[in-house]
């Protein structure tokens, strides 16, 4: 027991390094930008070269364990995202970096559906639920943790930082996991079957997918040639990979598992969780960079507190597992996040770490009690034989979820943005006395500092629209906490549905 847990301490580190590195650039994209002499429009491509990799590779990682084995498969993901994470922090302009993101994303996404079937097969009983509520955490806890551990590293130290803090652990990994994991055999006969038609369709729906969904918001949707192309494309494709995964005998994703409702709904709740895991990540830091106009450390430092308290309910999530019903736990969790949501959805022009810290922790905790059980409910009683292959179909849909909802999220900003500045400037006019004031106020400051009487009133109008912009994104942020807090009411509707699992009795067909 002793070696299994070690063994499955040092893959979750493998796999927490992989989770944390989706979002460990985001708070730091500038500097990055000015370090390889890239502008905003190049450096987005760090952030999505990496997630169009991971997302492609997930799914296909039950059948390259299947293949490889999870110990070989995993020390080469562990030894090739170091190899990758080096390559990032030496990169030498935007291409090198965009190129060397697409391969750590791609090498290292295989980690991340690994750890949840070791789990499984490692743990009985009662230390299953335990397990899995160590996974769960670190799935929901990394890419929270992302753009503190980032700000704070590139605020003491460099950019360049962000990536050689991969190479210890991953080094670690690389050489422990061959030595400590031994659940199951390379099975190189399956390469002769090998599904490469759906590889090749399902390839092209994900990572069109995902373009589509990092880029549209950017383009204006489908006023963009590129953006109208790549949706096609991964439409036509997906409905191609559909159809190939449920007909040919040996797909390389189990779509056919989907008629367990259990894991149909797991992977909903999957879905759901990532969209307010990635949703919050991305409008917490947007808000505080643009509003309030923090640093990455001090966006780091104000979002801390939801990792903080996540932690602290992991002891209290596990005591409650094996004594009360985890569908009674999953509803307390989506209603924790919901209920966080909605206390988000007041925010002002000057909110900080102090404000933010109830909506935060009741979203930490809210993480731990609905990922968790979600993960015991939904692969829990699946047969180890199909583990694996579902196991990468239920990790794609809360990646999956994220994309949909930091797209959605930035395509509402843009738009309510707009909506509320116009009925705010509405309101502006010569009959306005607090807005006479307050330009009268503007232009004497600006005559007193010697400027003249044009610049001074065009200086108070720019006054005026920063305020006006300022409060029009601040009301945008709340509406889009409120449509976050939707999908989690109507997650917290569909728990009821689940039903109680009860682990397979039969062993693996490929451990020994």
């Amino acid at each position: 027991m002793q070696q299994k847990v070690l063994a499955f301490a040092t893959m979750c580190v493998g796999m927490f390094i992989a989770l944390l590195d989706i979002q460990i650039v985001s708070a730091s994209l500038r500097d990055i930008g000015g370090g390889l002499s890239a502008g905003a429009d190049e450096t987005v491509w760090i952030q999505t070269s990496y997630l169009i990799a991971e997302i492609i590779v997930i799914p296909m990682s039950g059948w390259l364990s299947r293949v490889f084995s999870t110990r070989w498969l995993f020390a080469g993901s562990a030894a090739g995202f170091t190899v990758a994470s080096m390559l990032c922090g030496m990169a030498w302009d935007i291409n090198s970096m965009i190129a060397f993101r697409a391969l750590q994303g791609f090498i290292g996404g295989s980690m991340i559906p690994m750890v949840f079937t070791t789990a499984f097969y490692f743990f009985p009983g009662k230390q299953r639920v335990i397990a899995a509520a160590t996974v769960g955490a670190l799935a929901s806890l990394a890419p929270t943790l992302g753009p503190t551990v980032g700000g704070w590293i590139t605020d003491h130290f460099n950019w360049h930082w962000l990536f050689f803090i991969n190479l210890v652990p991953g080094v670690f990994v690389a050489v422990v996991v061959p030595i400590l994991v031994k659940i199951d055999r390379p099975n190189l006969n399956l390469i002769k079957d090998a599904d490469y038609f759906g590889i090749v369709l399902m390839s092209l729906f994900l990572g069109c997918l995902e373009y589509t969904l990092e880029e549209g918001p950017r383009l204006d949707w489908f006023g963009d040639h590129v953006i109208l192309a790549t949706a096609w494309i991964s439409g036509l494709t997906g409905i191609g990979f559909i159809w190939r995964s449920m007909t040919y005998a040996h797909p390389i994703v189990d779509l056919r598992a989907l008629k367990d409702r259990n894991f149909a709904l797991g992977c909903f709740f999957s879905f759901v969780t990532g969209i307010g895991i990635f949703a919050t990540i991305y409008l917490t830091p947007l808000f505080l960079g643009r509003v309030r106009g923090f640093s990455a450390l001090e966006i780091g430092l104000a979002v801390l507190s939801t990792g903080v308290f996540q932690i602290m309910s992991i002891p209290l999530y596990s005591w409650l597992a094996n004594r009360v019903d985890l569908r009674w736990l999953m509803m307390v969790g989506l209603a924790m996040f919901a209920v966080s949501m909605w206390n988000f959805a007041p925010i002002t022009h000057d909110w900080g770490a102090d404000q933010l810290m109830l909506p935060q922790a009741l979203r930490g905790m809210g993480q731990q009690f609905a990922v968790a059980p979600t993960v015991t409910l939904t692969l829990g009683g699946l047969a180890p034989e199909r583990l694996k292959l579902a196991s990468g179909l239920f990790n794609l849909m809360r990646n999956l979820g994220g994309a949909i909802g930091i797209a959605a999220c930035a395509t509402l900003i843009n738009d309510r943005t707009n909506l509320h500045f116009q009925r705010l400037a509405e309101h502006l006019n010569a009959g306005n006395e607090a807005m006479g004031q307050m330009l009268s106020g503007a232009g004497s400051s600006l005559l007193a500092w010697g400027v003249d009487a044009g610049s001074a009133q065009a200086g108070a109008l720019r006054q005026l629209w920063t305020l006006t912009m300022r409060e029009a994104q601040t009301q945008t942020f709340g509406d889009v906490f409120l449509c976050v807090m939707a999908c989690f009411v109507i997650a917290f509707a569909m728990v009821p549905l689940m039903r109680k699992v009860t682990p397979p009795k039969a062993p693996s067909a490929d451990a020994h």
